[in-house]
């Protein structure tokens, strides 16, 4: 809950499919529940207001199981506190830079007024890439995009 707004997330098994629902309560206009496919299991969810516009956003991770498999990030914008619309994560395989040494393992967190996204770092893209013993992690700021909000890199650092 933050501002006045209320989410409750909830993972829905439809058969082999996996969803996540967030049913929002507090909106003016609409309060109907949003659902989600995934593949993986949901890890935690966050809510914040990263562009400090008076209204909430909900993240939710998702851990996808096995190396190599990319995990994931459900969100959504409480628009002026009347409706949600969903946040866009570009994949991180668009980033050929960020993307190096990535086998899975993801890990998101709502900090520093920023999205971060964390991962251990392989010594290369195969099954035989072993461990560098580093993590990136990429730092996004919520951004109006062309139909929504996109979540985009303002940061990337490594240790």
């Amino acid at each position: 809950e933050l501002q006045g707004i209320k989410f409750r997330v909830v993972s829905v098994a439809d058969g082999s499919a996996k969803k996540v629902r967030i049913v929002p309560q507090g909106l003016s206009i609409d309060n109907a529940p949003v659902e989600k496919a995934i593949d993986g299991a949901i890890q935690r969810a966050e809510v914040a207001d990263m562009n400090n516009d008076g209204s909430p956003e909900i993240y939710v991770s998702i851990r996808s199981p096995g190396r190599g498999r990319p995990g994931g990030l459900v969100a959504y914008s409480a628009n002026r506190k009347k409706s949600l619309s969903e946040i866009y994560l570009p994949p991180l395989a668009d980033d050929k830079i960020a993307s190096k040494g990535y086998q899975g393992g993801d890990e998101f967190a709502v900090g520093e007024n920023a999205l971060l996204h964390r991962f251990a770092i392989y010594d290369g893209s195969g099954p035989d890439a072993k461990p560098t013993g580093k993590t990136r992690q990429l730092q996004y700021k919520l951004r109006t995009g062309e139909a929504g909000w996109v979540l985009r890199v303002d940061k990337k650092t490594e240790y």
